[in-house]
């Protein structure tokens, strides 16, 4: 049961499954969107361009019923005529055509924004499968379409039907008008109802635009096996980084340990932490870490230094600042330099008693360590 669980997609695509879909050219549409942008761009367009769009199609109308000798002597005189006309009709159409363009190439912006991939419009030969395209026919998705289909032919239909019987007798009265007012009548009327028409469509681009985006997501849901093995490859598979750190720590600490024969002393809690540290006069600026550890680690340091021959110091609260305020290879912070200098202090007094004799040194006790560099302390 948790495995059939693992393969049931019901979680939400991740980031890269999205920004996949979108570089094969996977993006939510809605063509109704499209299509009412562009039918009310032109619609309005058309209303407002109604009367100047009329009065030059008047004008071509009338130049073109006219007639003149020369037409009859010279056929060349017809070719001018009609590419004059032509190029007249084509600048009076141009705004409203380019309104249209416009639209249709802004009208993605609205959804999706600019998206432009090969892999979308590379050939895909297994939608030549007739029995794919009849599953696809009969499939819930095939289903929606013919269901949105027939409500916008029947709410257009409804609506145009509607228009054209309100505006039954001034269409009839067109033909009782000027050729010129005329035409301008019947732009205004035609672009009146092609607006409205277009207006309709608002109701059907509310019910499409949340289904089909609803279903874009849908289709790119993924599994929770899916999201594992996503992760897997983007951020490499947990157990091999646990690994990985795993080894660095053994690196470290094997790296660390290789210090502690060159260490000046191990500051130590007696039993709890163990800190060496290391100063060259002339080579540092202050006195360093070159090792630290707790428990067990604390107990491998302070057999090393040992072996070593490197001095043991008990100052558990210098040994308790060091361990919490400073990290491998760190200088010791400033406002332990005087704990530490009397720390040096007495290393030095021992070296010199065991290479000329002399009095043993006292090892220093109350150490100047503030307060609120001590964990217990604090």
């Amino acid at each position: 049961m948790a495995e059939e669980s693992d393969q049931e997609r019901t979680e939400p695509a991740s980031p890269q499954r999205l920004e996949k879909a979108r570089e094969d050219g996977q993006v939510p549409q809605s063509r109704e969107l499209a299509t009412f942008v562009v039918l009310m761009a032109g619609g309005a367009s058309l209303w407002m361009m109604a009367n100047g769009l009329g009065q030059t199609l008047s004008h071509i109308v009338h130049d073109s019923l006219q007639f003149e000798p020369a037409i009859a002597r010279d056929s060349a005189h017809v070719m001018a005529q009609l590419s004059s006309q032509f190029f007249e009709a084509a600048l009076a159409l141009a705004p409203f055509l380019a309104v249209v363009v416009i639209a249709t190439l802004a009208s993605p912006l609205l959804l999706r924004g600019w998206l432009f991939s090969a892999k979308a419009i590379a050939p895909k030969f297994d939608r030549l499968n007739p029995l794919s395209g009849i599953k696809r026919m009969i499939s819930s998705q095939g289903l929606v379409e013919l269901l949105k289909a027939l409500a916008k032919a029947g709410l257009l239909g409804g609506v145009a039907v509607w228009l054209i019987w309100s505006n039954l007798g001034a269409i009839f009265s067109l033909s009782l008008e000027e050729p010129s007012l005329a035409i301008q009548h019947m732009g205004d009327i035609v672009g009146k109802v092609f607006l409205l028409i277009s207006g309709a469509m608002i109701f059907i681009v509310v019910i499409d635009l949340p289904y089909q985006l609803w279903s874009y997501y849908k289709k790119l849901r993924m599994s929770k096996e899916e999201l594992r093995r996503e992760a897997k490859e983007s951020e490499g598979d947990p157990h091999l980084k646990a690994r990985i750190r795993a080894q660095q720590r053994e690196v470290a600490r094997r790296r660390m340990m290789s210090e502690i024969p060159t260490a000046d002393v191990v500051v130590t809690n007696p039993t709890h932490y163990a800190v060496a540290l290391k100063y060259s006069e002339g080579k540092m600026r202050a006195p360093r870490v070159v090792a630290k550890g707790a428990d067990a680690v604390a107990a491998k340091i302070r057999e090393l230094a040992a072996e070593h021959g490197v001095p043991l110091l008990e100052a558990p609260p210098l040994a308790r600042a060091l361990f919490r305020h400073t990290d491998i290879d760190d200088e010791i912070p400033a406002t332990l330099y005087a704990a530490v200098a009397e720390v040096l202090a007495y290393v030095f007094q021992l070296r010199h008693f065991q290479q000329a004799g002399g009095v043993y040194p006292d090892a220093p006790v109350d150490l100047p360590v503030p307060p609120e560099l001590d964990p217990l302390a604090a």
